[in-house]
């Protein structure tokens, strides 16, 4: 059984004391590693996001983890901070829930140490609306709603630009923002944090949504987006991260071992339908 974690304000400040205080060590502490060797028979805690990570992380629990001599516990967050701020001082041991443009990102900006492990899946972002039914619907004057992460904005507005919503300046990059459209075409934009979006589509004439929050929202990406990412090439898969220095740690190599298994496959194929695909092969460095 899943745990959901809402962490209280004196939880809080407590990650962030020991966010400051690992923070300013090196991401190789050898006792931190001595630590990872000694803890073999340890559950190994990972955060996730609720949908499809910590699905697919309780589907390994329950049908794999077993027979590998896995012991594995999933703690849920809805937020895109907290897993990788408890990542880096120890509270989980790993987490599962970004990309590598988000996390590069994160840790740029938080002096954190967190690094990719292996690919899993790719939750293709998509734009959706309960106003129009074609992008060729989206006319000026009306309101887009876009994740306001740094990342997740960029990434959404490159599928506007794709498309041919707006115009972005030549070059730029995944950092994309708001400033860097050179022709709205007389849309206007609403900038929310990623995990409302959903709850926003109401309110606005369309919204980009990454493809987690879509299924949690109960939207299907194969069928109700009007647009989504195409898959080949697509630098924005989800991975399994560990703090830097524990990434040979004997359970994380066990759960490295099992999620990109066939088992993890087919079971990522038949539960989402092209809504989420798998993302194996290619290291996620």
């Amino acid at each position: 059984m899943r745990k959901n974690i809402k962490l209280s304000a004196g939880i809080a400040a407590t990650a962030a004391l020991a966010l400051g205080l690992t923070a300013c060590g090196t991401s190789s502490d050898p006792s931190s590693a001595k630590d990872a060797a000694g803890s073999a028979d340890k559950p190994l805690v990972v955060a996730a996001s609720p949908t499809p990570h910590a699905d697919i992380l309780d589907f390994v629990k329950d049908e794999l983890a077993a027979k590998e001599g896995l012991k594995l516990e999933v703690k849920e967050f809805t937020d895109y901070v907290l897993p990788n701020t408890a990542t880096e001082s120890g509270q989980v041991d790993a987490n599962f829930f970004q990309h590598k443009p988000y996390l590069d990102d994160f840790n740029k900006k938080n002096n954190t140490h967190v690094v990719p492990v292996v690919n899993v899946h790719l939750e293709p972002l998509g734009l959706y609306s309960k106003k129009v039914t074609s992008v060729k619907d989206i006319k000026a004057g009306q309101t887009v709603a876009v994740p306001n992460d740094t990342t997740n904005e960029g990434r959404a507005l490159h599928l506007l630009a794709d498309n041919g919503l707006i115009t972005l300046k030549a070059g730029v990059g995944t950092d994309a923002k708001l400033s860097d459209i050179t022709d709205k075409k007389g849309l206007e934009f609403k900038e929310l944090e990623a995990a409302t979006v959903p709850r926003a589509l109401n309110d606005v004439d369309a919204a980009v949504i990454n493809g987690n929050y879509a299924i949690e929202a109960k939207l299907s990406p194969a069928k109700d987006a009007l647009v989504l990412e195409k898959a080949e090439g697509n630098p924005y898969a989800n991975f399994l991260a560990v703090k830097a220095g524990n990434e040979n740690d004997a359970r994380v190599q066990k759960l490295v071992k099992l999620l990109n298994s066939p088992e993890v496959k087919k079971y990522i194929e038949d539960t989402y339908k092209g809504s989420v695909v798998p993302a194996f092969g290619a290291p996620a460095k």
